[in-house]
């Protein structure tokens, strides 16, 4: 029997499903990038390797995400896309009428609109990592809170503190000021849960139109704080699918379906031989910085140049 494999790998997490000819997930893993996706890539495909029956054969492999280009190597992909697209797809197959998707991730955050299953207009925001699960996980430790009970906190509020969430620093040294005066600890849970989907909207998704169904995914659409204070500002509900942190992995691995090949893939990947090299090369003033990719010794790609005159060699 046919499946399929989606990798999602992104800055804090790396996610993988494998789905069948129906589209339905057969295994799943979700683990922690820890700063080499390669590493990670590597124990998620033996973590799903574990929940594969044996009579399935994978005919199609989908990579996206951050690091998707490179593992898109490692694992001989043939779909590799970018989030947008496979987050937009991941849903589409679970709620095909979904108007707005809201994605928060662990370094970056999203908006997708769709109108009759087409994309109309996204935006993303790469370049503050206030209001990102990384942000949450980092205000948790200093309040040393359990970031599993974050959520659950906050909703034991009723007068959650204004806290100034637009900037990292700002928001770190507003807490920090409201501890110190006594504001209760839920208090300050929930204020930080009603900041961060202030700051989405404000930001990620000023000028858009969002309309129902409202579809929220990603890390942070597991904390029912940050859940609740969408449904309240927005005036309007939320859903968050069961398997919301897995949408882009699903989606890709929709798209490696649609697009395979007579190929079979092997997931032993554990001895592949797989190197980066970076270099600088001196063809021209650019001195454009090359990272050059090695898999079983030999130079399988290589990306950072500005013109032509470097050689891949």
């Amino acid at each position: 029997m046919n499946c399929y494999l989606g990798v999602d790998i992104g800055s804090i997490s790396t996610k993988g499903v494998i789905i069948d000819e129906c589209n339905n997930i057969i295994a799943s893993a979700y683990i922690w990038t820890e700063g080499n996706p390669v590493n990670a890539v590597r124990n998620l495909i033996e973590i799903l390797k574990k929940d594969l029956d044996s009579k399935y054969v994978v005919k199609g492999i989908g990579t996206t995400g951050s690091a998707r280009k490179l593992i898109g190597l490692l694992l001989n992909a043939n779909v590799v896309k970018n989030e947008i697209m496979a987050h937009a797809i991941g849903t589409l197959s679970l709620y095909p009428d979904v108007k707005t998707i809201l994605e928060i991730g662990g370094q970056d955050s999203k908006i997708i609109l769709l109108n009759n299953g087409i994309i109309t207009d996204y935006a993303m925001n790469t370049l503050c990592a206030a209001g990102t699960g990384a942000f949450l996980s980092s205000q948790a430790k200093r309040l040393n809170i359990d970031i599993e009970q974050f959520g659950t906190l906050a909703l034991k509020s009723t007068n959650p503190v204004k806290i100034a969430a637009r900037c990292t620093v700002f928001a770190e040294s507003d807490l920090i000021h409201k501890a110190q005066v006594g504001y209760k600890k839920e208090d300050i849970v929930a204020g930080l849960c009603k900041s961060i989907v202030l700051n989405y909207l404000n930001n990620v998704g000023k000028g858009k139109k969002i309309e129902s169904p409202v579809i929220f995914q990603g890390g942070v659409s597991k904390n029912v704080g940050v859940l609740k204070y969408f449904k309240e500002i927005l005036n309007t509900d939320v859903i968050v699918d069961p398997n919301s942190h897995l949408m882009g992995a699903l989606g890709i691995a929709i798209l490696a379906k649609k697009n395979k090949t007579n190929k079979v893939y092997d997931l032993n990947i554990q001895n592949v031989d797989f190197l980066t090299k970076a270099t600088e090369c001196k063809g021209c003033s650019n001195n454009c910085e090359i990272l050059r990719i090695y898999k079983d010794n030999r130079l399988v790609d290589s990306w950072g140049n500005r013109c032509d005159k470097y050689i891949k060699n």
